[in-house]
């Protein structure tokens, strides 16, 4: 198996970009790199997103299990900045579309952030048919070269909505901005389950949505301080909430102070926790989807836009009540022909929510 793990292929990265007078970074290729003909897969992510034990750390999972299957080179760089990471993509751009061996490339975009310069650079691939890319979390094809992926998240935060009120009545729904739109649709898919009524509240339920940033980008990583005054909200007429965390990396700091401070219960978003405020789970599982792009792309079959779903078992509810308490509302609140109609409900909703 012929691989390269993050760390090295970050220095290797370092040591073959270098800067014009201007300043520009030029991405050149190492003249003491051995050449091989093993494919590489190049992943930028949006900035410090490695680490996240959530969306990116799914993906980096997706893309080294490819490479220890079908053996390949990868080089997974998590840059300081959007700037920098703007500055990573047109870089590898430029050696892929100039590159006149037959060394087979893809370049993975992970975060809708970079839009503007994916879609501005990646008709400088067409003329090079060993190079190609795969951008995600959007909804909208390529014109040029390349390859799409989104994976839907309404159907499971449906579900998640809908069963939330087995927690508690009161939600604090927390999403990282207004303008991703896979963060639009899971929280509109939360609130929907949520105010479909499948569970009994005795007349009384309360959702407040809060956003930490406003950019497309913005809000997916947050320190202790903001996380914290974002959570003792003045918003409740009740005492038993439950904290609904839409944010990537943020979602890890929300449940760590969750955990410390017992202020909610939580759910737990691409991760499975396992802690005694963490009863269920809602996942999205980009790890095979991304798999299964690679696949594809080997093949020479990568098509030319992906969508994923509940209906494809790509996302789904994990339900793990840890507490005796919380396993018997479920037992009894959420019995099997109910769940299956929620499912039902969801996986219908989702088929027409982006339509």
């Amino acid at each position: 198996m012929v691989r390269i793990t993050f760390i090295l292929t970050a220095l290797i990265f370092s040591l073959t970009v270098s800067c014009s007078k201007e300043g520009d970074i030029i991405y050149k290729d190492d003249p003491d790199f051995e050449p091989t003909r093993t494919p590489l897969v190049t992943v930028i992510y949006s900035p410090d997103g490695l680490g996240d034990q959530s969306y990116s750390d799914l993906i980096y999972k997706g893309v080294e299990d490819a490479a220890a299957s079908k053996v390949l080179r990868t080089l997974q760089l998590s840059p300081i900045s959007y700037d920098d990471g703007a500055k990573c993509i047109e870089a590898a751009i430029d050696q892929m579309s100039t590159a006149n061996d037959s060394i087979r490339r893809l370049l993975i975009v992970t975060s809708a952030a970079y839009d503007d310069v994916v879609r501005e650079n990646s008709s400088r691939l067409d003329n090079n048919p060993n190079s190609d890319i795969l951008y995600l979390e959007t909804r909208t094809p390529l014109t040029s070269k390349g390859s799409t992926l989104f994976i839907q998240y309404y159907g499971a935060m449906y579900e998640a909505g809908a069963v939330a009120p087995i927690i508690a009545p009161e939600v604090l729904l927390i999403g990282a901005n207004p303008e991703n739109d896979a963060v639009a649709e899971a929280v509109n898919g939360f609130q929907d389950g949520f105010n479909a009524g499948y569970i009994d509240t005795e007349d009384y339920k309360n959702l407040v949505l809060r956003y930490i940033g406003d950019g497309i980008g913005d809000g997916f990583i947050i320190d202790d301080t903001t996380a914290l005054e974002i959570m003792f909200t003045p918003d409740w007429e009740g005492t038993d909430q439950i904290l609904v965390p839409i944010c990537g990396g943020a979602g890890g700091t929300f449940n760590r102070l969750c955990d410390v401070f017992g202020l909610y219960q939580y759910v737990g978003i691409d991760r499975q926790q396992v802690s005694s405020k963490c009863h269920f789970s809602v996942l999205k599982h980009v790890d095979r989807a991304v798999f299964k792009c690679i696949d594809d792309w080997l093949q020479g079959q990568m098509q030319k836009h992906y969508s994923f779903g509940l209906s494809d078992g790509y996302t789904e509810l994990a339900v793990h009540p840890y507490l005796d308490e919380y396993k018997n509302n479920f037992s009894t609140k959420l019995t099997d022909a109910l769940r299956q109609q929620i499912h039902e409900d969801a996986v219908k909703k989702e088929a027409g929510y982006a339509n």
